[in-house]
């Protein structure tokens, strides 16, 4: 195998492959990373087991400067590899695999040989069929994943909470997580509708890596997905998940219909008075965080102590104040990742007492999203 290309782009694309890699695996070899050089072009694939990642870089792209001198494929030291490369002095390298898989990596006046692997040993990718497959604004589904994968658990006692349960069918997209102690669901409809059902549960840890992967362009991403498997495919690039096994808890009877109190804010008003308040909960050993709400006086306040340090207390102006009075105390932390979750919307707190759940939606199309925390215990 030997082949010239950019430095430019086979880093761009070094980087892409490299967020599947990990060292912590049991399967050796994938600590490399596989490089597959034809004449159309060079294919670089990463993969944990996990997540794998293939992206391409074709010989039609002026960009790639890539030249392919003859075929071949072999698997590289993923983090020594991408170093030298990074480090390299001219715009354009040359790789070339002699015998036992010595491969010769030469740049302007500097020549480095590293030790590769067979490419035969390297796992398979998996085969899915993409006839069933469904396209997503890549903006929109970025934003999906960070507004729900919050919520999802960090416990592998629970496995299948460590992800986030999609269910898809004709034109609506539903996606929701929790870790039960907070959920975070969020619906959309699709443009165009889609042929058949899917419900499937992709791990929390995937979309986080996937969602890193989706540029602000607004290019459509297709989601393809088989009994185990999830592939999104996002230009050049293809973004294999694992899929988590099991049947994800019912959760659309957690979320309460009715309310006795309801409080608006603007969700970064009433996060910086949060954060605040942590500042001094943070120090307790149950980090606990208290609001009151008085509709007579329209009045809402938070209030936040550590023993060893002081409190905090802070008057609140809501926007509107309606109900019962009410007093509920909750873990800050996750109020602070579900306002986040709203940016700049205007947002309502609906109770229904003080020890059932509540939740945040926003003002508008309040069906569209929402959060729901537990409350604490302080008694």
């Amino acid at each position: 195998m030997k082949f010239t290309i950019s430095r430019t782009a086979f880093t761009k694309a070094l980087n892409i492959v490299s967020r599947a890699i990990s060292t912590k695996t049991t399967i050796p070899i994938l600590t490399g990373l596989k490089l597959q050089a034809a004449q159309s072009g060079l294919i670089l694939t990463g993969s944990d087991a996990d997540i794998s990642i293939e992206t391409t870089l074709k010989s039609d792209d002026p960009d790639n400067l890539l030249a392919v001198q003859s075929e071949g494929a072999i698997v590289l030291p993923a983090r020594f590899f991408t170093d030298i490369v990074k480090k390299l002095p001219e715009e354009t390298l040359t790789i070339e695999v002699g015998e036992n898989f010595q491969t010769m990596i030469t740049s302007g006046q500097s020549s480095f040989t590293i030790n590769g692997l067979d490419a035969n040993n390297y796992p398979h990718l998996p085969e899915i069929e993409t006839t069933n497959s469904i396209p997503l604004a890549g903006d929109l589904l970025k934003q999906i994943i960070s507004q729900t994968v919050i919520a999802v658990s960090n416990q592998e006692s629970r496995p299948i909470l460590t992800g986030v349960h999609f269910i898809l069918s004709e034109n609506n997209f539903l996606a929701v997580a929790t870790d039960s102690h907070r959920l975070s669901q969020r619906k959309v409809t699709l443009e165009k509708p889609i042929d058949g059902t899917f419900d499937f549960v992709i791990p929390g840890k995937s979309l986080t890596e996937l969602s890193r992967m989706i540029d602000d362009n607004k290019e459509d991403i297709v989601l393809s997905v088989t009994e185990n498997q999830a592939l999104f495919t996002i230009g050049e690039t293809l973004f294999y998940s694992r899929l988590l096994e099991g049947n994800y808890p019912d959760t659309s009877r957690l979320i309460p219909n009715s309310h006795d109190t309801r409080i608006a804010f603007d969700a970064p008003e009433l996060l910086a008075s949060i954060e605040r308040a942590s500042l001094l909960s943070h120090e307790s050993r149950n980090n606990v965080v208290k609001i009151t709400v008085k509709p007579e006086t329209k009045t809402v306040t938070i209030y936040g102590n550590s023993p060893d340090v002081g409190n905090v207390e802070e008057d609140l102006e809501p926007k509107t104040v309606e109900g019962n009075e009410l007093e509920i105390s909750f873990n800050p932390d996750y109020m602070k990742d579900a306002l986040r979750s709203f940016s700049q919307a205007t947002i309502n707190l609906d109770f229904t007492s003080s020890l059932r759940p509540f939740t945040l939606t926003p003002t508008e199309d309040s069906e569209s999203f929402v959060q729901l925390i537990t409350p604490i215990r302080t008694f």
